[in-house]
């Protein structure tokens, strides 16, 4: 069957999510101001479930405050150091967390659940992580848990997700969110939120919308393309975000996107959820996808946004470690350039089709059953649909191919976007093709039986 590295959600049963939203890492935030009086200004529970994207820098998640210079805060976020951090200020003493574990897996969805209650006499019972359903070991940095009976009023505060809110917001986060919670009021139990699968132990959501959550809470499932920031009480005002940030890649079914680990042969600048990656112009370089492929048929696109000198598209049995060790040079690797419409396999080029150039959207056609490839160009197979013959992928090294795009050029740099299913480019609006499966919105229809690289279809068909 279909092998997937690192993916950690149920991909078939139970309750589905069908939607998260994508922040691109720069600019993009989610806000609403004060929702009314709050249930309690001493209880509350904090709900959501993540897919980072980077690694490495502090990424705000959530964050509520009282003012531009937030003489009151709190907030969750995904610190430098890789752990999830609470941070909290009463505009005298700050008190923080962090979890004991790292957060480093860029392909997996994890639920994080935050309970607050000072009102309890044990000070480790006033806050609480829960990471999967476990509760998570923290370890106190700065001033560690707060007073007995320590107030503050957050619910008729501003909230914001995906960056810290002040005069100069910094911390952006990059990456996807679903399935938001804030109970006001109250502390929910990860049964109140999930459930762990009885057959493979997978914590996995269930539906929440029944929730009672108080005078501020609200729940949001980005279920709206027009209205992304739709939530109970006050909707979220959003900047930079639109209906193009919607999202099919969920804590129920994960979607492939660019690999920012694999990132030893260039240094890409990585965004969009790790659905566009920047070259630059000291090296050819290249990346793969999150996703391992063995078995079946896959379809993905891309798109060049700003020119390259030579763009490459297609399948890698490597992540690249070395000089010599990249796509279309690896042995078994090969990608289709966009300079000359050619095909490359190790040292050899080989005419295919057409060149193509920005805004043209390649598709990729991965046949792992009969072991071969083809490219189309806005929805035309080239090579007058012949296929290219590739090795099985259980005699390449690791038994997989990844998906990959690049740069074969050393002296400009290059954009590419690229889609495997779960939505839409930033500036390409069709995005209403599905796969054989039902699945995924595309540019163009993939060919009968080719499917989105997610984990769904890797479940059922793979």
């Amino acid at each position: 069957m279909a092998t997937v590295l690192g993916a950690n959600t149920l991909s078939t049963g139970g309750f589905q999510v069908d939607n998260s939203i994508r922040f691109n890492g720069s600019n993009s935030v989610m806000q609403r101001n004060a929702a009314g009086t709050p249930s309690s200004t001493k209880i509350w529970s904090i709900s959501f479930w993540a897919k980072r994207c980077r690694l490495g820098t502090t990424e705000i998640v959530w964050m509520h405050q009282n003012a531009a210079n937030h003489t009151a805060k709190f907030q969750i976020s995904f610190h430098n150091t890789d752990t999830c951090r609470i941070e909290t200020y009463d505009g005298t003493s700050e008190y923080n967390l962090s979890t004991d574990m790292r957060f480093r897996d860029t392909s997996a969805w994890y639920s994080i659940l935050v309970n607050v209650d000072s009102t309890q006499g044990t000070e480790a019972n006033r806050y609480k992580i829960f990471v999967n359903g476990i509760q998570a070991a923290v370890t106190e940095t700065g001033g560690g848990y707060p007073a007995q009976n320590w107030d503050l009023d957050l619910g008729s505060q501003k909230i914001a997700l995906g960056r810290y809110q002040a005069q100069s917001p910094s911390g952006y986060y990059d990456g996807y969110v679903a399935e938001v919670v804030y109970a006001d009021g109250q502390t929910l139990a990860p049964t109140d939120i999930g459930e762990f699968d009885s057959d493979s132990g997978i914590f996995k959501p269930i539906d929440v919308s029944e929730l009672t959550l108080g005078n501020a809470g609200f729940y949001i499932n980005f279920s709206d393309s027009s209205d992304l920031g739709a939530a109970t009480g006050n909707d979220f005002a959003l900047t930079n975000l639109a209906a193009v940030d919607q999202s099919l890649d969920t804590c129920t079914n994960n979607f492939a996107t660019m690999n920012s680990l694999d990132n030893f042969y260039a240094g890409h600048a990585f965004a969009e959820g790790s659905t566009k990656i920047s070259t630059t112009t000291s090296t050819t370089s290249f990346n793969t996808a999150t996703i391992g492929l063995s078995t079946g048929k896959w379809y993905f696109e891309g798109t060049v946004r700003a020119v390259m000198g030579e763009e490459n598209i297609g399948i890698s049995p490597v992540i690249s470690t070395a000089a010599d060790d990249y796509a279309g040079k690896a042995t078994d690797g090969i990608i289709y350039k966009g300079n000359n419409g050619a095909y490359r396999k190790g040292d050899s080029a080989t005419s295919y089709g057409d060149a193509y150039a920005n805004n043209n959207v390649i598709g990729c056609m991965i046949n792992l059953d009969d072991n071969e490839i083809r490219w189309s160009k806005n929805g035309t197979i080239q090579n007058s649909g012949t296929a290219v013959s590739i090795t099985a992928a259980a005699s390449t090294p690791h038994g997989v191919y990844f998906p990959v795009v690049g740069d074969g050029s050393t002296d400009t740099v290059g954009v590419w976007e690229v889609n495997f299913g779960a939505g839409s480019f930033t500036a390409l609006s069709n995005a209403a093709e599905t796969d054989s499966n039902g699945i995924g919105r595309f540019e163009y229809e993939p060919p009968s039986g080719f499917l989105a690289i997610c984990t769904k279809n890797l479940a059922e068909s793979g």
